[in-house]
């Protein structure tokens, strides 16, 4: 039968031969066999053990907890209870990722954006999440979820969505109307993404807008200011009559 000994299995498992003493001690995980020296040696069901020690550990749980777990719970459920905290942790980061990346788009889109916005971006993000959807019908709400930009995303769509709202921005800033050759350009590009975004699907786009014009504290969506709402508005209704 294989055995190893307490600077073998501190290698292995990435743990000093200090703790894996300590553990004897207190009894948490005792070697199958000590010789005349003192010396340990761990077998296999030990090495599990071990596994199930450092695993339950991850979990936050205190020594003492742990010692009462071990014989209570398989290396299975050990196994699930280790998923499920790592899913946790997985989740967690994800919405971190997202968060930071819709802060990054939110910096493309304004070049000088003021803290109060970020603030009230991050208290929107906790209080309202997502409260647009209860405006549509079920299966309205899964093609939306699919095809809607979404700032925490680098897809295509997305980039050109944020690419249009700076071009909106910068015309505002211009005084350039919607009406003009720059204004038109801005209004086809926004038909052509509204195509993909709501699968040439005319009545759920006219009621998605006269969502997004309710205030951003009502719907959970990104809030926009009213000049650029306009902006589309008019681009959109001159480039449909001519």
């Amino acid at each position: 039968m294989v055995q190893w000994t307490t600077g073998q299995v501190a290698k292995k498992r990435s743990i000093s031969v200090r703790t894996l003493r300590f553990y004897d001690q207190i009894g948490l995980l005792r070697p199958g066999r000590k010789d005349d020296h003192g010396r340990r040696y761990y077998s296999e069901d030990d090495l599990f053990r071990l596994e199930k020690i450092m695993m339950l550990k991850q979990l936050a749980l205190p020594l003492e907890d742990i010692a009462h777990l071990l014989d209570a719970l398989s290396y299975r459920e050990i196994l699930i209870a280790h998923h499920n905290h790592l899913q946790d942790q997985l989740s967690a980061l994800q919405k971190q990722i997202d968060h930071t990346v819709s802060l990054i788009h939110m910096v493309d889109l304004e070049d000088d954006l003021p803290w109060e916005k970020v603030s009230g971006f991050i208290a929107h993000g906790k209080s309202t999440p997502k409260k647009w959807v209860d405006y549509f019908e079920k299966e309205e709400q899964e093609l939306l979820r699919r095809t809607l930009p979404k700032l925490e995303n680098n897809d295509t769509v997305t980039q050109q969505y944020i690419s249009l709202l700076r071009r909106i921005d910068w015309c505002i800033s211009q005084g350039i109307q919607p009406q003009s050759e720059e204004g038109q350009i801005i209004a086809q590009e926004l038909l052509t993404l509204s195509k993909v975004t709501f699968g040439g699907d005319q009545e759920l786009e006219s009621k998605f807008w006269e969502v997004r014009k309710r205030p951003a504290a009502d719907t959970g969506l990104l809030p926009i200011s009213e000049e650029v709402l306009a902006f589309v508005e008019e681009s959109i209704h001159f480039a449909e009559q001519h």
